[in-house]
């Protein structure tokens, strides 16, 4: 009797798994963090986060240095999806690059006609999608929503996220120190010359990588960016001969390493850390105010308008394919769960105002109310939407998670 052997997944199978199954968790987190900030435990809440453990708050170590290993992971999926995977080549590029690039600008503008001043600091708030979150009100969907539809939301993430630090690094960078600088850069020269001779040791990297991050946290830009530097350089073996499966290169390893622990209990911690908002001892203007309605505003109608209309234009100029198998009412779906910009939208928030605790308050309102109802518009659609691929169809689309 013969015996079928069972394929192993691809790492980007196994990304989306995990990040759907992470998604699940963090919205339970979520609504757990506003549940007790707006319960008689709000006060134990604030005074936790606001403890000092050594020279930071608990809330400035899940932020500032925890998040840094978040940033890691970014870097680390977003060089390997470049470099080897499902964004190697521009082909594969454009459609989720091009959509990418809408659902930022066009949350951007929105923001900027609602707000004027000190709060337009803001503008980029609406502009990240959470990979986690929308994977994961994706994954509810199950057959529903074909394969490529998947790979299309995990890529333009991706690049969305790329877009997030890109921005944080311009815009979100404090009075620079140039010595603690030039100590990172030092450190940069090293990782970058450790890549070069090949050393595949991944305790060295790491090594090197906390120095980097307590230099860039005394130099002025937002440490969480040592972890995507960091990132950049871990060897990554593309040997055309070895399956993403049998990978043994420091980047497949660290990556494989640091899923669990970021999915489940980095982010979630960040989420209950920042999504608590006292809903209660807010004032009646701060649901309607500037802020809030532009964060809103540019995930609920931005995102869906920038990465639906930007991703139309390039199929019907021919620029890029769409993806296999998904109805135009699907992309519109997918459009929408691009609206849910939480993580990365609550780190920029702490960031745009750091000193202003109700502006704060009010982008949290506006990143939690666009989240939700991006969320719930897109799952609706999608559910209601008729699956248009056959099984024959479905399965051939599925072989990009194993190929």
């Amino acid at each position: 009797m013969a015996i079928t052997r069972l394929k192993t997944p691809s790492a980007l199978r196994r990304f989306l798994n995990g990040q759907s199954s992470a998604g699940l968790v963090l919205m339970a987190t979520a609504a757990l963090a506003l549940i007790v900030a707006n319960s008689p435990l709000a006060g134990t809440y604030e005074a936790i986060l606001h403890t000092y453990v050594g020279p930071l708050s608990l809330g400035h170590w899940i932020n500032d240095a925890l998040m840094a290993v978040f940033f890691l992971l970014v870097g680390l999926e977003i060089k390997r999806e470049m470099l080897d995977g499902q964004l190697s080549t521009w082909s594969r590029r454009i459609l989720p690059g091009v959509a990418a690039l809408g659902g930022m600008v066009v949350p951007a503008l929105i923001f900027y006609a609602l707000n004027t001043g000190p709060t337009a600091r803001g503008w980029a708030i609406p502009a990240a999608t959470d990979i986690a979150f929308a994977l994961g009100v994706i994954s509810l969907l199950g057959k529903r929503a074909p394969a490529s539809l998947r790979i299309f939301l995990a890529a333009l993430a991706i690049i969305d996220d790329l877009g997030a630090v890109i921005i944080i690094a311009l815009f979100y960078t404090a009075d620079l120190s140039l010595g603690n600088l030039a100590g990172a850069g030092a450190i940069v020269v090293a990782l970058v010359a450790m890549n070069r001779f090949k050393i595949d040791r991944l305790l060295p990297y790491l090594l090197l990588g906390a120095a980097l991050w307590f230099f860039v946290f005394r130099s002025g830009i937002h440490a969480t960016l040592a972890g995507v530097v960091l990132a950049l350089t871990i060897p990554l073996d593309r040997t055309p001969s070895r399956s993403d499966s049998d990978a043994e290169s420091p980047l497949h390893r660290l990556e494989h390493a640091l899923h669990l622990p970021v999915g489940f209990l980095i982010v979630p911690l960040f989420a209950f850390a920042n999504a608590g908002v006292p809903l209660l001892g807010l004032p009646a203007d701060a649901f309607t105010a500037p802020v809030t309605l532009g964060v809103t505003l540019g995930l609920l109608l931005g995102k869906p308008i920038g990465v639906f209309g930007l991703s139309m234009i390039a199929i019907r100029l021919g620029l890029a394919d769409a993806p296999a198998y998904a109805s135009r009412t699907q992309m519109l779906g997918v459009s929408l769960l691009c609206g849910i910009g939480f993580t990365m939208s609550l780190f920029i928030a702490l960031l745009a105002y750091p000193d202003a605790a109700i502006l704060q308050a009010e982008a949290k309102i506006g990143i939690l109310a666009g989240s939700l109802l991006s969320g719930l518009l897109g799952y609706t659609l999608l559910r209601m939407s008729r699956p248009e691929v056959s099984g024959c169809e479905e399965r051939n689309v599925k072989a990009e998670f194993v190929r």
